[in-house]
This record gives C-alpha cells, structure tokens and sequence, in this order.
C-alpha cells in the first residue's frame, strides 16, 4: 500500500498514542448527554455536557487553543486550555497529545462546560477529552483566507461520489439532500397508509425479466442452475397481489437496467409502484397530484420547488394533453391512423436517428421524445397512447388504437407512468407475442418472454385495476434543485477507479511536507523555505517534485507566495 508523506505521519502519531497506552480505537461505549443542536437550543451557561464529534478545526495559541468539533447535527465551538483540562502537574494530555498527536478530522468524546465568548458565541469549555477514533487519512477540507475567501473546495464531483462518506463530513449541505428524501418516502408512505394501502415485498431475482422495456442484468443460480434476471420492475408481482384479494397494494423497489448512464439515469434506481383495485387512470390523476402535492409540502414545507431556472408548482389540478394532441402541436404531424412505414419516413424527415428495428411504439417514443417532452415545465399528464407503446395497458375506451395510460411530465421529463391495467389475459397473450415479435427483430428493449405464469394468474381474474409507477431519484431532484441523479444518490455507479501513481520521495521533499503539516493553515513561502534549512539548489528541486505531484500548491496572495498542502 502506498501512503502519502500525511498518512505516513498520522499513523507515525498513532504508534505515539500507543506508546502513551491510548487506545486510538477503543471499544467501549461513550455516553453522549448531548448533540450540537440540543445544546444550541437549550444553552444554559454553566452546564455540564458531553458530546461527541469531529475535530474539524483548531486555533493553538500557547496553552488555549479555540476549535470546531462537528456531530451529525452541525458544529460547536470547544475551548482546550491547558490548565482545566490538566489539573496536575502532569501536562501531557495538552501539550503532547492535543497539540502534537490529535489531528483535524480525529473523532473525540468531549466533557465540558457551557460558556459564551465575549463575543457571544456559545462554546463548550473542555475539561476532559477522550480520543475514540485516530483519522489516518486527512479530510480533503477547503481552507479560508482572513477575507473569507473559500478555497480548494471538496467539488469535483467524481471524487465527491467515490468518496461520498467524506464528502457528507466536508460539504454539510449535501446532509439535506439526502434528510430531504427520506422525508419524501416517508410522506409517501404516509399518503398511501392513510389510504389503506399496504407496503408489500416482491422479489429482486426474477425468472423473467418483466414489467418494462428495458434490458435486464442477468446471472445465474447455482444451485438451480438456471438463469436470473434482476428485477426491471415489480409491476406483474405487484399485480399477482391484486389478483390474490388485496385491494392496494404498493413498493419502494430497487430496479436494475443494463442501459446507458447518463445525468437523469443510474443503472440501479429506486421506484414505487402503487396498485389499487376497482380504480382508473382517471382516479390516479386526481390520486397522483394530490400525491406529489404533499409530498413536495412535507419535504420542502411548500407546494413549490425550484429546479434551475423553474419554479414549480405541485399545487393540484395540473394539466391533461393527449399524446396525439402534443405530437400535433410542435410537429404538426398527426399519428392517428398513420402506418409503421408513415411513422418512420416522418421521423426520419425531421431529423430523428431511426432504424428498421423500431416498431411504431418506438417510432412515435421517438417523436415524442424529441419533439415535445422539453416543452412540458410544470406537471402535466400526458395521456392516451398509442397501444403499440402500452403492452400493459387496457384500449381506450372510446379511441380506437390507444391506450388509457398517462405519463407526468416536469421540465421535460418523466417522473410517473400510469395505467387502466389490462386484465384480459387472451389481449395479454396477444401483446406478449408482439412484444416477442419485435424482439426478434432487434429491439433490445422489447420484452423477448412470455410470461405464462403472469397469464395463468390473469386467467383466475384480476378486479379492474389502476397502478401508478413514480421514479424515486428523478422526483427527489427535482424537490432539492439538483439536474444530476448522482447527486441524490448515497453512492451512484462508478467506473474503476484509475490508481494514482507511486511517487517516491526523498529526504529533502519530506521536510518540507513535515513543516507544512505541522500548521494547519497555509505558510509564506520563504518562512518554509528559512525552516528547511535546504540549499537554493535542493529547495528548488524538491518544491518542484512535491508541486509537480501535486503534494502541494503554491499561490500568490497580495503579492505573498503562501505554500500549502493539496
């Protein structure tokens, strides 16, 4: 394993600590009385507490020393002074093992008492504190100037994702992106309980890979021996329930599709998928924006959101635009009636990329896709399409050729899909077959399975049904103003990691890393370079290394040069 010269000295602190006989990772309980956030609504000047947290920041002046301890509810200030913390003559506990051996981002149990400033901050002064976890690796924290100017910031976002556990510790407001979504299961599961809805499990590991057109992740059962395919959807589960006597039935299911990534898609996603009997789309339009409407109250304490550049609103009634109506008005072309051959030689005009595999679901998915979603800002449903986009759905009604099924639309994209399920199983049979048809044309996206058993339970009959599906992560980005799916996910699909490479480093380049990570801000220049004692020649060649790696930076700050650790 190759260490950085600051993991080498951190865990050269650690065997310190073990030769004092402290345990940097101790075992045992640490009893907490109290968080950041209680003792700053409760302050009580003069009361004893005991906290833990994060050593994020530190200010050493002698025997004092201000600095910043960081818990799961925000930061407080904490005030080291030597003599409360040592109150014999052994002063070790200060001068060695806070001063020299604790480092910013080590993970300590502090007991204390309330106080505040001269200047009225509250502050907790320290009168005993325990190392419960040494940090072996430095925090990628941003430094501030004494104008307050932020930088080398914890923002490229690919490290952020590899490393969301440090960015969470770092970048306290990417916290309430993720509060913010548990709010929103939680309000949804609300909405649906008080309903009388009940929250149901179905399997991950499928047979046949169903409920969606989309191309599945396959593995294989040993002990079986056959193939399985990760869930696409849990739809045809879902609906076996309703075919077995519930009446409402809903799930929060991770969904698997071996498809591209991009901003809005991840290969992992979280979905909930209602199902309630004796209902249609109609009702689950009215049912879906009083839905969304909560939703968006109980995360964000309002009916508005703000994404870039829109203000949303999830107020209830949105509107209601048929699919053949929207195609209409931005291309000026009319699908009804039209021919799978019309359908293509139309898309291929306007300047959509089509090919002999798209059937005329796909076709008009296209034209769709490319000529009207983007027009849609506010929540609209988009309704009624086409039955050769809709394997899952009931005819409509009274148009011939379409599909009682909506989609809600929000700047330009999908975040619900809904259905009047169908549950004729012989029109079933006949969708499959022609899903199968096109699959064996080439549409990798077309369901290529009959599903016999889902058939089977059809046959025994399934009520007159209406299900709704909602992207969980889509809506969420929505609700916090993020245009990124890795931003709402704890821990999005990666590529590989690259390896850094190995730079190996001599006597010369190791004192001046010794210097700098000594001080917790950065150093003049020439302060460093009086301290290394090195020759102009070596001082030159060792800076160059260490910079040209990346170890450390130099910058020019009202005509200063100021060295600092990357």
């Amino acid at each position: 394993m190759s260490l950085s010269e600051q993991e080498i000295i951190r865990r050269e602190k650690l065997q310190k600590l073990t030769d004092l006989g402290i345990d940097a990772f101790p075992a045992a309980e640490y009893k907490i009385t109290d968080s950041t956030k209680s003792i700053k609504q409760d302050f009580e000047e003069g009361k004893k507490v005991v906290i833990a947290g994060r050593l994020m920041s530190r200010r050493i002046q002698g025997k004092a020393s201000f600095a910043e301890l960081q818990d799961s509810e925000g930061r407080i200030q904490v005030y080291f002074n030597r003599d409360e913390i040592c109150t014999g003559e052994d002063k070790t506990l200060y001068n060695e093992v806070y001063k020299h051996l604790l480092d910013i981002g080590d993970i300590i149990g502090i007991e204390g008492e309330l106080f505040k400033t001269q200047v009225g901050e509250m502050t907790v002064m320290v009168k005993n504190f325990t190392l419960l976890t040494k940090s072996l690796r430095p925090l990628p924290l941003p430094k501030v100037d004494a104008e307050g100017n932020v930088y080398d910031g914890f923002t490229d976002a690919e490290l952020r994702y590899r490393q969301r556990y440090a960015d969470l510790v770092v970048n306290p407001h990417v916290k309430e992106i993720f509060v913010k979504r548990t709010k929103l299961f939680n309000a949804m599961r609300t909405f649906f309980n008080d309903a009388g809805y009940f929250e149901v499990e179905t399997p991950i590991l499928q047979a046949i890979p169903g409920g969606a057109a989309a191309r599945p992740f396959i593995t294989h059962h040993n002990a079986l021996d056959i193939p399985l395919y990760m869930r696409i959807a849990n739809e045809l589960y879902l609906k076996r329930l309703i075919v077995g006597g519930f009446d409402g039935v809903y799930e929060f299911s991770k969904n698997f599709r071996n498809e591209g990534m991009d901003r809005t898609h991840n290969p992992e996603f979280t979905a909930m998928e209602i199902y309630v009997a004796y209902k249609d789309y109609n009702w689950m339009m009215d049912f879906t924006e009083k839905l969304l409407e909560f939703c968006a109250t109980s995360v964000n304490g309002s009916a508005e959101s703000t994404f870039g550049e829109h203000t949303i609103s999830w107020k209830a009634p949105y509107p209601r635009v048929s699919m053949t109506e929207a195609i209409l008005k931005y291309t000026g072309f009319d699908i009804t009636g039209k021919s799978e051959q019309e359908l293509f030689d139309f898309a291929k005009s306007i300047g959509i990329e089509v090919d002999e595999t798209m059937g005329k679901g796909k076709l008009i998915d296209e034209i769709f896709g490319e000529k009207c979603e983007g027009n849609f800002i506010q929540p609209t449903f988009i309704t009624d399409y086409p039955v050769e986009m809709s394997p899952l759905t009931k005819k409509h009604r009274t148009q011939e050729g379409l599909t009682e099924r909506f989609e809600l639309m929000v700047c330009g994209k999908e975040i619900a899909n809904a259905y009047s399920e169908l549950n004729d199983p012989i029109d079933q049979r006949q969708r499959f077959e022609h899903q199968l048809l096109l699959s064996e044309k080439g549409d990798d996206e077309a369901t290529g399975f009959i599903d016999e058993d889902f058939l089977r339970a059809l046959e025994y009959g399934m009520p007159p049904t209406s299900g709704l599906g909602i992207g969980m992560d889509r809506l969420i980005m929505f609700l916090t103003n993020n245009p990124s799916i890795q931003e709402v996910l704890f821990f999005p699909q990666m590529r590989p990691e690259k390896k850094a490479p190995t730079v190996e480093l001599g006597e010369d380049e190791k004192v001046i890393l010794e210097i700098l990570n000594s001080q917790e801000e950065a150093m003049e220049l020439n302060e460093v370079k009086t301290r290394s004692q090195l020759s102009g020649k070596k001082w030159d060649k060792a800076s160059k290394t260490l910079t040209k790696n990346n170890l450390v930076k130099v910058e020019k700050i009202d005509e200063v040069l100021w060295v600092k650790l990357v």
